[in-house]
């Protein structure tokens, strides 16, 4: 797979650094969600909130995902796990999808293990953004 360049924002950063340290306290010590997201953290490029190009997903993104093995569109906000709620499209940074998507663009592909083998997904619309729509606090 390769190695893509993703942004976060510094707002965005601590407040997942923040998750991941209050899960862990709460006995979340091997979580591989956890483990996921940190990794994805650390490999990002931190940029203010008006350099985030409009084109990434951030916190709040509202976007449009393809499967590439069964050809399926699904839209998404990607939100924290106290506002997840599948049914209304919101998913939690820390479902795989969340974390894999992450600071990633339109058009990038996007792979991870799943128990069946690879899945792939590609981006393939942001609807919205907050830092595009000089939302920088959500």
């Amino acid at each position: 797979m390769k190695e893509r360049k993703i942004y976060i924002t510094e707002f965005d950063k601590s407040r997942l650094e923040e998750l991941i340290e209050v899960a862990e306290e709460f006995g979340g010590h091997d979580r591989n969600d956890l483990e996921s997201l940190a990794g994805e953290l650390e490999k990002a490029e931190v940029v203010p909130p008006k350099d985030v190009p409009p084109d990434v997903i951030t916190m709040n993104s509202k976007v449009v995902l393809r499967d590439l093995t069964t050809d399926e569109k699904t839209t998404y906000i990607l939100v924290f796990p106290r506002d997840a709620d599948i049914d209304e499209g919101a998913i939690s940074i820390l479902a795989p999808v969340g974390t894999a998507i992450l600071g990633y663009s339109k058009v990038d592909i996007i792979e991870w293990p799943v128990p069946s083998g690879i899945r792939r997904i590609s981006i393939e619309e942001i609807l919205y953004q907050p830092e595009a729509a000089g939302n920088f606090d959500l």
